[in-house]
């Protein structure tokens, strides 16, 4: 009889300044609090003047297993928010340093959105890099704090997603790997290794109810 594993508990951290708006973003959010273990952690919402709270945020953190940045893609980056929660929350001796050992060996990646679609994000593409490359920065920051990073799953061409039906099959597999990861479903070596989580999300999927949901 094998042993049970605890189910990993989930923070999405959530950024976008006009949610009400998004076409993809919202519709992942209220999926993703629909599944069990995972919390939704709205940051413009929590904080409209834009004050952050970090000893709560740190708390947050410390509560979590899988850390998720959900955002659009703006500028090849972050909305201005989770710049500042990177800058306030991440501090050195709790993130990092020689006492900083909070976060060892938890997961992170990012869930975000693109305008423009996928082959623009090649060598030989109109952006130049990848998605992945350009998420450089947050790959280093997941590295230097201990953790565990794995490729961004992306939404491309998020503003032709104009109807539920086109966002239907991102929110399905957005549900589908947090649901997996939570359940020790997903080969996180594999993971960590591809350009995006979701070319195809199956690649990278181990249990059953994974892979057939």
């Amino acid at each position: 009889m094998t042993d049970l594993i605890a189910p990993r508990r989930i923070l999405v951290l959530l950024a976008h300044p006009v949610l009400e708006r998004s076409r993809v973003n919202r519709r992942l959010a209220d999926a993703a609090r629909e599944v069990k273990g995972v919390h939704v952690h709205d940051l413009y919402e929590a904080y409209p003047a834009l004050h952050l709270d970090v000893q709560r945020e740190q708390r947050l953190l410390d509560e979590h297993d899988v850390i998720v940045f959900q955002h659009p893609f703006y500028w090849y980056s972050t909305p201005a928010m989770l710049k500042e929660w990177q800058d306030l929350v991440l501090e050195h001796n709790w993130a990092y340093g020689s006492k900083g050992k909070h976060l060892v060996g938890k997961i992170t990646f990012n869930a975000l959105t693109t305008g423009g679609p996928e082959q623009a994000y090649r060598a030989e593409g109109h952006n130049r890099f990848t998605v992945r490359q350009l998420l450089a920065p947050y790959e280093q920051t997941a590295m230097l704090c201990q953790m565990r990073y794995l490729a961004p799953f992306v939404v491309h061409s998020a503003l032709r997603l104009e109807t539920e039906e086109h966002v239907r099959p991102a929110v399905h597999d957005y549900v589908r790997l947090l649901t997996a990861l939570r359940d020790d479903g997903v080969d996180l070596e594999k993971a960590s290794k591809l350009e995006r989580l979701n070319a195809p999300l199956d690649a990278v999927l181990t249990s059953a109810e994974g892979a057939g949901a």
